[in-house]
Parts: structure tokens; C-alpha cells; sequence
């Protein structure tokens, strides 16, 4: 049994015209509910407005929280936040930290939404209105969690993440990512793996293996914080690398593996996937949690003491 984290906000329908998939993760929500008795379900709080400004400008909250973000950040974001979506951006962030706190127990725990990875100080961005990697992260820190390492194998860098977290003393960023894809931009990670387009599942496995695995013997982090993002899929719209649906298998599977053999709890968040068919793109995300959930259900890591 491992624990996946939801709340029934993940799900609120966009303004009309959105290109969103706003229901993407009530179907990861029910694809994962056929597992039955395999997962232990988790209801968030909202991340409490205070943990949300230790990373974001409180103005810019403020807008957020009563849905009056202005139309350049949401032309930034690429939807309006309405009551609805301003509910969602502050269960997600709640959502990821309390799969931290669970992971920490237990070893393994998932949020069924998250990894806003570029939403950045003043403004969303990229689909991310609040980045929940960076809110959990600083959170966590300040209560006596750490050193803490962020692992993004979105397809797309990120660039928020790494501009909240910069300096921070006790949390590290990975990224790999395809090098010319969005954000045209980039903000440095403690290790950015640009990667060129078009690249497969061997290339892409050696790579994030001889790359993460030296950084978590430098780093020895108490907790991974995870971004599974399944753009990498050579389907993907958004995408310009070409991993196989096994490719992302073996992915999750590596970076399970190499946090199981070093004692490392690892907390994920489902990321990015974009398709035309929604329910497709659901089906990656619940495989992605299954094959951690499974990788770590191996062998229960330990309680800490």
C-alpha cells in the first residue's frame, strides 16, 4: 500500500476557451481508484496564505486569493483564475507538502496534481499560478527538513523553481529537460541537464543516471521532491524529446531506485502531459504513480527515528 494525496478542487473547470485540460486529474483520480485497496487516500489542507508569500510576492497572492490576477499574468499563466482555479492553486501546494510529511513516514507518497514549476515570484506562468515545489519546499526547510532535493524530468526547465529556491541553503534543483523547448528563458538549477531534441530512452536513462546519481551523493538529501512530468513521451504535444511509454517506466524506476538505495524518501507531483486525448494523457500520469508506488512497496525504506 503507498499513499497518493487529492482534493476534490484539482478539479475546476476553466474559463470558456481554455486549452487546459482541467479534468486531467479527476481522471488521474479515478484511473488510480481501480487500484483499490493499493493506495491510502489523502485530503489536503489549503496551503495557509503565509507559506504561500515565503515564496511568492504577497501581492501577487492577494490577487490570486480573490481572483483578481491582471490580464497580462493570466495571458502568462494561460487561463483566467477564477474562484474556482484560485481555490485549486492553493490546494495544490497544500497537497504536495502533505505528501512530503506522508513520504517521510512511509517512504513514498504522491499528490495527484502539482509541479507548477514555473510559476515564478510575481506572476504565473506556463499553466502554474502557485509553484507548490517551491511553497512545500521552503516550508519544509523552515520546519527542520532538509537538505532537500528537487528532481524535474518535465520536459520543460524549471525555471521558477530554481528562481525561488536560488541560494537557498538547504534545497538543491535538478532539472533535465529539452534545451530548446519552453521557457525560452532558463533560470540555473544546481544542475540544469539540457538535453537536445529528439533524444530516446537510452540516452535520455544514462543520462539521468550519470548526472542525478553524483548529485545525491554530494547533496544527501533527507527528502526528494519529485516532478514526474510525462512531456518527455514522445506523443506529447508540448514535447520535443522521444521516450517510449516504457521509457518513462524505466525513468521513474531509475530515479525510485536510486533514492531507495541511498534510504531517501521521495515525495512526487504529477507535472506536465499534453495531448489531445485527455484520458491518454491521465493513463501516463496513473502509470507514473503505480510504477513509483510499486518500486517503493518493494521494500518498505524505514521510520525514521
Amino acid at each position: 500500500m503507498y499513499a497518493v494525496v487529492h482534493h476534490p478542487d484539482y478539479v475546476a473547470p476553466g474559463a470558456p476557451g481554455s486549452t487546459y485540460q482541467w479534468n486531467k486529474n479527476g481522471r488521474v483520480r479515478q484511473i488510480l481508484s481501480e487500484c483499490g485497496d493499493a493506495i491510502e487516500w489523502h485530503m489536503p489542507d489549503p496551503m495557509p496564505r503565509a507559506w504561500l508569500e515565503a515564496a511568492h510576492c504577497p501581492d501577487y497572492v492577494a490577487q490570486v486569493l480573490s481572483a483578481q490576477v491582471p490580464r497580462e499574468k493570466e495571458r502568462r499563466i494561460g487561463f483566467a483564475v477564477t474562484r474556482l482555479v484560485s481555490r485549486r492553486a492553493q490546494a495544490v501546494p497544500g497537497g504536495t507538502y502533505l505528501a512530503a510529511r506522508i513520504a517521510l513516514e512511509q517512504g513514498f507518497a504522491a499528490n495527484s496534481a502539482g509541479g507548477s514549476h514555473h510559476a515564478l515570484y510575481d506572476t504565473g506562468a506556463g499553466y502554474c499560478v502557485f509553484n507548490d515545489l517551491a511553497v512545500a519546499a521552503l516550508r519544509l526547510t523552515a520546519e527542520g527538513v532538509g537538505p532537500l532535493l528537487i528532481v524535474d524530468c518535465d520536459v520543460h526547465q524549471g525555471d521558477g523553481t530554481a528562481a525561488l529556491t536560488a541560494g537557498h541553503p538547504a534545497i538543491a534543483t535538478y532539472s533535465i529537460h529539452a534545451e530548446k523547448n519552453f521557457p525560452v528563458r532558463k533560470c540555473r538549477s544546481t544542475m540544469d541537464v539540457p538535453l537536445a531534441d529528439g533524444v530516446e530512452d537510452a540516452v535520455y536513462l544514462e543520462t539521468l543516471r550519470s548526472t542525478l546519481e553524483p548529485l545525491l551523493d554530494t547533496v544527501r538529501p533527507a527528502l526528494i521532491l519529485y516532478q514526474a512530468g510525462v512531456d518527455p513521451f514522445h506523443g506529447d504535444r508540448l514535447g520535443r524529446l522521444a521516450l517510449t511509454q516504457d521509457g518513462l517506466v524505466a525513468r521513474d524506476e531509475l530515479v525510485a531506485g536510486l533514492a531507495r538505495s541511498r534510504h531517501v524518501p521521495l515525495a512526487s507531483t504529477l507535472g506536465g502531459g499534453y495531448g489531445a486525448d485527455a484520458l491518454e494523457v491521465a493513463q501516463r500520469h496513473a502509470l507514473s504513480v503505480r510504477t513509483l508506488g510499486a518500486a517503493f512497496a518493494k521494500s518498505r525504506l524505514y521510520l525514521p527515528g
